[in-house]
């Protein structure tokens, strides 16, 4: 059974947003605080970096890394969760011609990083940061993370700039990568940059992300790509309580998404060129599974035209509508087998990202992802026609294990610590009804039910239909082994 897509967000914004529905009371915030700790510790999760990574960190934090080349006259902005001090990416778009020319600033994380060193070293053990929602597990120390290699503003950083040459259509026509001296201008939360792209009071960069952002959905729709509309779960700490809320992408974030995607392009057509790197790679789905949820679709009266392609009719569903949320849950099974492909010396067998529909690569996030800081390095080489690094050349064959580890880490810790809040946010209500949408269905009387508030996803017995409208009955909330039970009402 496939959950939403999860946000955690540490932090202590406003408690008074949350309402008494959905706030976790104070009598059971330290159960809860328990359970993140045990989950931690279950997936043995470090506490603190060791003293030699610290030592080292704060020692390449306090030198100077600035590259030759200068892009500092560039007003680069960044686009990013509040809160967020860990920052990426930088971005900057102007009008070239009839198209664009995008420039993408990452974090040049390398810099700091010696190959054979402690930091290294403890990167390849960690592989992500890992997000609960009372704290985060960095990938590199915070000195370094979010501080001397963060892209924050006005702040001199060293990068990898992308320049990406786009026709009026949208379509890449040149990419190229290499390192420069950047200082980010402003930084915008999704919710600033939507308001101000709304209310025409953007800037350039803003106005031209909308515009290059449509223009690469419409890129994506032609190449065949699929985006599953999955409701997103956020889970964040507001004064001494964590809530939990579904609620939609707004539009900037798709569009940044899409200068992040059409950049991790780029970095796989690079890097396949020259027959050496590692792409994020997934299988197109099975034949069988397209008709299944075809037959699913038809049975549930929604309707999916012979001709449109499965991308296209998720694009149109509305998760509003009971019977269109239990076709998007039952839409992963479009979306397995994503993993990470290394080759040296001759293009791998599978080449492409399937719900994306070309090559693709993590390039964009090296502060919070490992693989990204060796994609970056090969891909700048490339560019500059130098040798790849020996670092990261041979490290090659063991990242896709490395990371595929550290991911199913992350997604474990993450969706238990979620589900440990949901049944906080839930345990004062026991015995108590709540409506609810049915997304998944099994074959011993077990459904799983989407409850819109308090936002959850859970198990609950009873007979029932895909996509019905339920009233359920909570009977268990255990904090500690982070379960919920409910059944039908």
């Amino acid at each position: 059974m496939a959950h939403p897509h999860l946000t955690l967000r540490p932090g202590h914004p406003d408690p008074s947003t949350a309402t008494d529905a959905e706030a976790v009371r104070p009598a059971a915030a330290p159960a809860l605080v328990e359970a993140f700790e045990a989950i931690r510790a279950e997936h043995e999760i470090p506490a603190e970096f060791p003293p030699e990574v610290l030592a080292e960190a704060e020692e390449v934090a306090g030198t100077d890394v600035l590259p030759e080349r200068d892009e500092r006259a560039v007003e680069f902005i960044t686009i990013d969760p509040e809160g967020s001090m860990d920052l990426d990416q930088a971005m900057h778009i102007e009008r070239e011609g009839d198209g664009f020319l995008v420039r993408y600033a990452i974090a040049d994380v390398p810099a700091f990083v010696a190959p054979e060193g402690a930091i290294a070293a403890e990167s390849l053990r960690r592989g992500l940061t890992i997000y609960c929602p009372d704290e985060r597990t960095p990938l590199h120390p915070p000195v370094m993370s979010e501080g001397a290699a963060s892209l924050l503003p006005e702040e001199d950083r060293p990068a990898f700039v992308w320049e990406l040459h786009l026709d009026a259509a949208g379509a890449v026509t040149s990419a190229s990568v290499g390192r420069a001296a950047v200082r980010s201008r402003r930084r915008y939360t999704y919710v600033e940059a939507q308001e101000q792209i709304d209310d025409g009071s953007a800037e350039e960069t803003l106005l031209l992300l909308k515009e290059v952002g449509v223009l690469r959905i419409e890129q994506e729709k032609a190449r065949g790509g699929a985006t599953l509309p999955m409701p997103e779960q956020e889970v964040e700490a507001e004064g001494g309580h964590f809530v939990t809320r579904f609620r939609p992408l707004l539009p900037a974030e798709d569009w940044n998404a899409q200068i992040s995607l059409m950049t991790g392009m780029a970095a796989a057509d690079l890097m396949l060129g020259a027959k050496v790197g590692i792409l994020r790679t997934m299988p197109d789905p099975e034949t069988q599974d397209i008709d299944a949820l075809r037959r699913q679709a038809r049975g549930l009266r929604v309707d999916w035209p012979q001709e449109m392609s499965y991308g296209d009719f998720l694009r149109s569903l509305d998760t509003t509508d009971g019977r269109h949320l239990f076709l998007v849950h039952e839409a992963t099974s479009l979306f397995r087998g994503a993993g990470y492909t290394a080759f040296d010396g001759q293009e791998p067998e599978v080449r492409t990202q399937s719900a994306i529909a070309a090559p693709y690569a993590h390039a964009t996030a090296p502060l919070r992802r490992l693989v990204d800081r060796f994609v970056l390095e090969i891909c700048a080489a490339i560019c500059a026609e130098q040798d790849i690094p020996a670092w990261a050349r041979e490290a090659l064959p063991e990242l896709p294990e490395l990371m595929k580890a550290a991911g199913s880490r992350a997604k474990s810790v993450e969706r238990a610590c979620v589900d440990a809040v949901e049944a906080a946010v839930l345990h004062p209500h026991v015995g108590e009804e709540f409506d609810g949408i049915v997304v998944d269905v099994d074959d011993s009387d077990g459904f799983t039910v989407q409850i819109p508030e308090p936002a959850v996803v859970a198990r609950a017995q009873g007979q029932v239909e895909p996509g019905d409208e339920v009233r359920v009955r909570l009977t268990e909330a255990d904090v500690r082994e982070h379960r919920l039970a409910f059944e039908l009402a």
